[in-house]
Formats: structure tokens, C-alpha cells, sequence
């Protein structure tokens, strides 16, 4: 899976279609008037391989992005590298919070203060990056607070030293125009840092819709398919 071949001069598949999203990233970047550096992709990589993983890595990524446990643990571990960072950016069950608490660097989907409160326990001392999902629609299953408890949540998470603010995160609904949905979280983002300059980031855009995240501000895109190609049959 991770060493498919078709590109030109011996570029793989996985090769020619992260630098294809790269392009697009950069395109999208010029036409917002923005700088590419200032857009972080994380590679999502559910149900794919830590093989994978590490072709990825071979090819200059360090960001990547998981959605369920224990495979994000299992993943990690078997690809046992320092230098990658590892995104949770699926629901955390509050029972399972202190587990992805051991090995995430960041996670992006805080929705409710019972999580912060069960993360907080189980990072005492080493400092973990969190952003805030904001539910930009009532669509089940997707996660996320609403927008009028999201101060309320924010200064819990401040309250909490443990837990660095990095921003807000957000999935667009499926009826919802995705720019329209950008917008408005970048609308939260800008009340959010009156009490929480620090949290600038918005971690929203994914593989069919980033092109209107990063024009609406986005930081942080969480690209699986476009990059990793269709998902292997789960075992």
C-alpha cells in the first residue's frame, strides 16, 4: 500500500499524490494571499498501515492524524519514531481519555469539561496540546460543542495548566456550503481569542473541501485519502 508504483520517473503513487495536495496547498495559499508556511498538514491515517506511516515520513511529513483507539496507540508504537507528531482528531471517550493521553501529542477534538477534567488527570506534569471542536450543526456522530457553551468550555481548558489552547477545530456539516462553515468558525476564533490570544489556530479542511478552509484562514488541514489513496478493507 505504501510503495505503490505509476509516477513519473519512478515516483510512487502515494509520491505523486502528496505533491500533488502540496501544489494545491500552495495554490490555495497564493489566491488567499497567505504564506504556505503558515498551513500545517497532518496526514490522516486511519485503517492504513504504519508502513505507510513511515513512507510518508520518508518523504519529509511529521504530522499525522488518528481517529480511533487503539489503533492510533498500535500505530505509534510499532512505527516508534521520536521525530513524527501524533494528532488525536477523532471523539475521546472520556473513559478512554487517560490511554490517548499517553501517547497523543495533540488532541484536537476537546467537546465537554468532563474530558478536559479527565484529561487534566492524566497529563499531571507533561503539557498537552489541545484544540476545541466546535459542532457547527446537529448531525449525530460528528462531535463538537456548540457554539453558545464554547466560551464556557474555552475557559475551562484555560483553567486547566496542563492543557495548552492551541484553537479550534471543526468538521463543515454536509448541508452546509464548507466556506460558510470556515467562516464561521473563524468568526468563534476571533471572540475565542479575546480571552485566549494565544489560541489562533483553526484546524478545519479536509480532503474535499481545504481549498475553502485555507481561504477562509484555516492553519491546520487534516487530509487523509487525497494523500493516502483509498482505505484497505478493515481486517
Amino acid at each position: 500500500m505504501a510503495h505503490e508504483s505509476g509516477g513519473e520517473g519512478g515516483e510512487s503513487a502515494l509520491a505523486a499524490r502528496l505533491r500533488a495536495v502540496h501544489a494545491r496547498i500552495d495554490e490555495a495559499c497564493r489566491d488567499a494571499g497567505r504564506s504556505p508556511d503558515d498551513v500545517e498538514l497532518v496526514v490522516v491515517t486511519k485503517f492504513h498501515p504504519p508502513e505507510l506511516v513511515e513512507a510518508l515520513a520518508e518523504l519529509g511529513e511529521r504530522r499525522f492524524g488518528e481517529n480511533r483507539h487503539p489503533e492510533a496507540r498500535d500505530k505509534r508504537a510499532a512505527v516508534g519514531r521520536d521525530d513524527l507528531e501524533w494528532h488525536f482528531v477523532g471523539q475521546v471517550q472520556t473513559n478512554k481519555a487517560r490511554q490517548i493521553a499517553a501517547y497523543a501529542d495533540c488532541i484536537q477534538s476537546i467537546d465537554r469539561p468532563g474530558l478536559v477534567d479527565a484529561l487534566a488527570t492524566a497529563r499531571r506534569e507533561r503539557p498537552l496540546d489541545v484544540f476545541v471542536q466546535v459542532g457547527l450543526s446537529d448531525e449525530s456522530g460528528r462531535g463538537g460543542v456548540a457554539p453558545d457553551a464554547l466560551e464556557s468550555l474555552v475557559e475551562h481548558v484555560l483553567a486547566t495548566p496542563v492543557l495548552r489552547l492551541r484553537g479550534l477545530m471543526t468538521v463543515a456539516p454536509q448541508h452546509v456550503e464548507p466556506a460558510r462553515a470556515f467562516a464561521r468558525l473563524a468568526e468563534l476564533s476571533a471572540d475565542v481569542r479575546r480571552i485566549a490570544p494565544g489560541a489562533s489556530a483553526l484546524s478545519m479542511g479536509m480532503s474535499g473541501d481545504f481549498v475553502s478552509a485555507i481561504s477562509q484562514g484555516a492553519t491546520h488541514l487534516r487530509i487523509g485519502a487525497a494523500i493516502t489513496g483509498e482505505r484497505p478493507m478493515r481486517q
